[in-house]
């Protein structure tokens, strides 16, 4: 043995399962990702630095956590910044398998009879029904043919960042001991701040446009500098294309049957990972 090779190298954490990505690779920019041939990436379980990392609320709000857990359990991913939007849900729930099993438990109301019920969820089913949007086929609205992708996580983190920026704002408007003058001040800001964050959904989410003479635009500043200024009915069937990959990517619910009332009903599984690594 190595004189400097530590002897307990071998009892160092291994990886506990391995996933394959929903989307199996593609929108990763070069360097991103390093995808075994397999296509399967080997996840680690959480350290005990990793566990007070994802549970500190500011590093959870800038993403920072998220991302230095992500790089310490899935090594294969080299810039999490930069993963698609639609795989980080599963990139996360298989870090919690790796850590602390694939069971769940679940507590929600039934509908019918308003009975407290708890429920075991297997989380290898959540993350074998993440499936990835279709982006290959364009949409063609106002004679310009509009091809899109998935959101970067660095891209996603902005966003919240600046939605939990406004609800702040908002709560402050609420505040009655602001004058009138302010309070209408404050308002105009937040609506123009929030015509901004819904355009640069829009904007992130837009690999190119091409228009009717073969230009294929795909800088930014020209893409969003074009949704300010389209019409309405454009920005809605976007609007509508994007919604509908989001339904796709979306972790499906779940159907239980109230133990008080016999009933049927389904349950939306969200994550709030200030809580989901418990």
């Amino acid at each position: 043995m190595s004189e400097n090779q530590n002897p307990l190298q071998k009892h160092f954490r291994r990886p506990m399962i391995y996933i394959k990505l929903p989307s199996q690779g593609q929108f990763w920019p070069d360097n991103a990702l390093e995808l075994p041939v397999t296509g399967e990436l080997p996840v680690f379980p959480m350290t005990t630095k990793d566990e007070i990392t994802i549970r500190t609320p500011d590093a959870l709000l800038n993403g920072n956590g998220v991302v230095d857990v992500i790089k310490s359990c899935i090594p294969n991913i080299k810039d999490p910044w930069k993963m698609p939007s639609i795989d980080v849900d599963a990139t996360l729930i298989a870090i919690r398998i790796a850590s602390y099993g694939n069971m769940m438990e679940v507590d929600t109301r039934c509908p019918h009879c308003d009975e407290s019920n708890s429920y075991n969820v297997d989380l290898n089913n959540v993350v074998a029904g993440i499936k990835a949007p279709d982006y290959s086929h364009p949409l063609v609205e106002d004679s310009l043919t509009f091809k899109f992708r998935p959101q970067y996580y660095f891209e996603v983190n902005q966003s919240n960042l600046v939605s939990f920026e406004e609800q702040k704002l908002l709560n402050t408007i609420r505040d009655p001991s602001i004058d009138e003058e302010e309070r209408a001040k404050q308002y105009a800001d937040h609506m123009a701040r929030l015509i901004d964050l819904n355009n640069l959904l829009y904007v992130n989410s837009t690999e190119s446009i091409t228009t009717t003479d073969g230009v294929v635009v795909t800088d930014q500043a020209f893409i969003n500098e074009f949704y300010k200024n389209s019409s309405r009915q454009v920005v809605d069937k976007v609007k509508r294309e994007l919604e509908k990959f989001s339904q796709v990517a979306a972790v499906k619910p779940m159907i239980v049957t109230c133990a008080e009332c016999e009933k049927e009903f389904s349950v939306n599984i969200t994550f709030d990972y200030s809580n989901f690594f418990a």
